[in-house]
């Protein structure tokens, strides 16, 4: 999809979009990728999400984009800025993948579902359903989020082409 209003989610990014915009992030592995749209009023927004918990956070300024607990509030507020309503927000999750196979049971490994229950975690706290997912399995993929109708194009080399 070739859009003049494609606008680039960097890892540990996130970004909002009205009427008009085309959300899009590249390589999502473990990391997910959380769209949250207020239909009637067209804002869309996409984090890029890394990690699942703040908590663990090294760096002297927080990247609030880095984590679901910080990544998910601060998306909500800046679709608030734009006329978006939390009442209204539905969510679509992608990624999450568990990228290696590991011996054993080592929670700290499985860093793709770690991340989708935390941002899930963080939906439910915020009151915003889930409308759809594609997330978990063990391979990557690419997104795009069309603020103007909501659909969620997830493209992986071994799934091809999705909408949800």
């Amino acid at each position: 999809m070739i859009q003049e209003n494609m606008i680039k989610v960097g890892m540990a990014d996130l970004n909002v979009a009205h009427v008009t915009g085309v959300l899009k992030t590249t390589g999502l592995g473990s990391c997910v990728g959380v769209t949250l749209y207020d239909s009637r009023v067209k804002v869309a927004g996409m984090a890029h999400v890394m990690l699942p918990s703040s908590e663990i956070a090294r760096e002297g300024t927080i990247n609030l984009a880095k984590y679901a607990d910080t990544a998910i509030p601060e998306l909500i507020s800046q679709m608030e800025k734009l006329g978006a309503s939390l009442g209204r927000m539905e969510a679509k999750l992608a990624g999450g993948a568990q990228m290696f196979a590991f011996a054993g049971n080592n929670d700290t490994m499985r860093i793709g579902p770690r991340n989708v229950e935390s941002c899930k975690d963080m939906l439910k706290k915020y009151g915003i359903p889930i409308k759809a997912e594609d997330t978990g399995a063990n391979y990557g993929r690419t997104i795009e989020f069309n603020s103007e109708s909501g659909i969620l194009l997830i493209r992986s080399v071994q799934q091809g082409v999705k909408e949800i």
